[in-house]
């Protein structure tokens, strides 16, 4: 190490310091922190607390249900029995439930008194991947109500009946941009009477062409009957995901759940697998992700969910359940003062996961869409080829035409890269014959170090770097790896045909097999086919320019590895392989008119020629040269001495 690299060292110790110490905290931001810690812990303790006592009860309810008929006992001994459970809500546990429709051009969603929530929601653009309507959730599996303690009672609002506000009409249709607001009501009996000026209200906005339903949670006149001690209310959101696509799980757009904590980042669980996470802090929303659709819960407002718990599971008693996939709970704190009329308000998107579509609320929906976790790569699908391919959906071409003509774009773009990489190549294999003739001069393995030595001279002499060609390789990377992440995810081609593909978004079948093949599938995948050969083409031809195919590893890489990539792509989108496909081909016609241009006795020619120019100016030995010959001097000497 010499001089430099020392003080290098010591200014670089010296500036991270000096930038640690200028922001390190004060000691009132440390005790503010703590406090804030504190804080949490005890709502999270709180939360606990509470969550633990509604599975407690819901049991004790079940038990009694199961054990004790009640419709065998008297009238007044059933209103007993409620009373004891349900305080002044035993009335609404007993009651006929009801459905309400509202239809609008882009939903069907189905609202029930029982609850009041919304039962189930159709979007009624789409389809599922064999022709049924597309229901995101639909059944009492979807459970939406808060939970809170009435006089020393759990009360679960999601297990109670409620009322509609103004008559509610059976199906309405949503003609007015206005939209159209449909509340259910839960308010206390006092005796036989029920205190209708004193509520629990959700009321629902639904609108006229968009996917993001209002849902308010309005809280009047109820100081007496609900609990505010500890200043906010639990709130269960839990529905069953049904399968939408012919795949169950999808290794590169799986379902799973996403959350945003309030002026953060998008996180979630982890992927394709069951677990739990705490929300200790502040939360703006949580989604239940498919691989093409979502359902989020917003806080709107300026007023997030205080903490939470969210969870993803398989429940084995529903695995025979039709299109049953996996169930997604989500426990969340909701702010609540205890003021005569307080409001929670929140938003429900149940819609499509097209990038366009959620980045137009400004809410971090789209962060859902995974176009790859190095910000290079997303930062190439975001700016560059999501921009791009919605530019040329408003020709109305077939998508397989788009990605064509999105490939020929690329390689355009990419083409000075190209060039760059093929002129390297062929610059090595013009000057094979001087390479050979270095190799039979020094033929003998201790003669390495000197064998490397003359092939450098001889580089620079003529003005090659054999290292120009690793640049265009690495700059080419992040585009191919955006494109692995872009059509696994890209909405647009869903359900999208093109030649044999029935759907791009998804793998192409001409074969069903009766038997499945480790690691490649119970199917045959054309467009896959298609892409291994071409890229095992592509990589002999590329290996031969580079002047390597003495190399027996090489040549064995260059079948395992397309091989490889045959099972992994045969369950993955048509799409992608197509678009490989066409890079291949598209390369394989850049190079052979490259070719045609610079033939090997014109590029021959011209390191000859630059050769001579430069022989006649002064030459400067580079850093890595230099330390090269003295490595090579040290090397001689210790064999001098043995």
């Amino acid at each position: 190490m010499d001089k430099n690299n020392v003080i290098g060292l010591v200014l670089i110790f010296a500036i991270l310091a000096g930038f640690f110490w200028l922001t390190k905290p004060s000691k009132e931001e440390l005790e503010a922190a703590q406090h804030r810690r504190d804080s949490i812990m005890l709502v999270q303790a709180k939360a606990d607390s509470v969550f633990k006592a509604i599975s407690e009860q819901e049991q004790q309810v079940q038990n009694f249900d199961t054990n004790n008929n009640v419709q065998t006992l008297s009238t007044q001994n059933q209103k007993t029995i409620l009373s004891d459970q349900y305080g002044v809500f035993a009335n609404a546990k007993s009651g006929e439930e009801k459905f309400y429709t509202v239809e609008t051009e882009k939903l069907k969603i189905t609202f029930t008194n029982l609850g009041g929530k919304m039962y189930s929601v159709q979007l009624k653009e789409f389809s599922t991947y064999d022709s049924l309507p597309l229901i995101l959730f639909e059944g009492n599996s979807n459970v939406f109500g808060a939970n809170f303690f009435s006089n020393n009672r759990l009360i679960d609002t999601d297990k109670l009946f409620f009322i509609p506000v103004d008559g509610q009409q059976n199906a309405v249709t949503v003609d007015s941009k206005a939209g159209y607001d449909i509340a259910f009501r839960l308010s206390p009996f006092d005796g036989d009477s029920l205190l209708s000026d004193k509520y629990i209200e959700f009321k629902y906005h639904v609108p006229f062409d968009d996917y993001m339903i209002g849902a308010d949670i309005n809280i009047v006149g109820m100081n007496d009957y609900v609990y505010a001690h500890n200043r906010f209310i639990d709130f269960t959101w839990s529905m069953d995901l049904r399968q939408q696509e012919k795949l169950k799980e999808n290794r590169l757009n799986g379902t799973n759940i996403f959350y945003k904590y309030d002026q953060d980042d998008v996180n979630k669980l982890t992927e394709n697998k069951d677990g739990e996470e705490k929300l200790s802090v502040k939360t703006k929303w949580v989604s239940f992700k498919q691989q093409f659709f979502a359902t989020s819960l917003i806080a709107s407002g300026d007023k997030p969910f205080l903490s939470g718990v969210v969870s993803c599971s398989h429940d084995p008693k529903k695995a025979d359940v039709d299109r049953y996939m996996k169930t997604m709970t989500a426990q969340m704190t909701i702010p609540y003062t205890g003021n005569y009329a307080d409001t929670f308000s929140m938003s429900m998107y149940c819609g499509p996961n097209k990038f366009k579509e959620l980045k137009k609320y400004d809410l971090g929906l789209e962060d859902q869409i995974n176009l790859g976790g190095f910000f290079l790569v997303k930062w190439i699908n975001r700016f560059a080829v999501i921009t791009v391919f919605n530019f040329l959906e408003q020709f109305n071409w077939n998508y397989g035409i788009v990605i064509l003509v999105l490939t020929i774009l690329l390689k355009l773009f990419l083409l000075p890269i190209t060039y760059k990489s093929y002129l390297n190549g062929a610059k090595m294999r013009a000057l094979k014959p001087e390479i050979d003739v270095i190799n039979a001069k020094y033929p003998d393995k201790d003669d390495a170090m000197k064998k490397q030595q003359a092939t450098m001279d001889l580089y620079k002499k003529m003005k090659v770097n054999p290292m120009s060609g690793c640049l265009p390789q690495l700059l080419q990377f992040p585009i191919l790896i955006a494109m692995f992440r872009f059509f696994p995810v890209s909405f647009e081609l869903r359900q999208q045909s093109f030649l044999w593909a029935t759907d791009l978004s998804t793998y192409d079948s001409i074969m069903n097999l009766p038997f499945t093949i480790p690691f490649y599938g119970d199917h045959v995948s054309l467009f896959t086919l298609l892409m291994t050969a071409s890229t095992i083409i592509y990589s002999v031809l590329n290996n031969k320019q580079m002047g390597q195919t003495s190399q027996p590893g090489m040549k064995f890489m260059l079948y395992v590895m397309p091989i490889m990539f045959l099972g992994f792509f045969n369950s993955y989108s048509a799409g992608l392989s197509y678009y490989y496909l066409l890079a291949n081909l598209i390369t394989f016609a850049q190079m052979y008119i490259i070719g045609k241009i610079k033939t090997p006795e014109k590029l021959r020619a011209e390191i000859l020629a630059k050769a001579a120019l430069a022989k006649s100016k002064p030459q400067k030995k580079s850093r890595w040269q230099q330390r090269l010959e003295e490595m090579q001097k040290m090397q001689q000497q210790q064999a001098k001495r043995k």
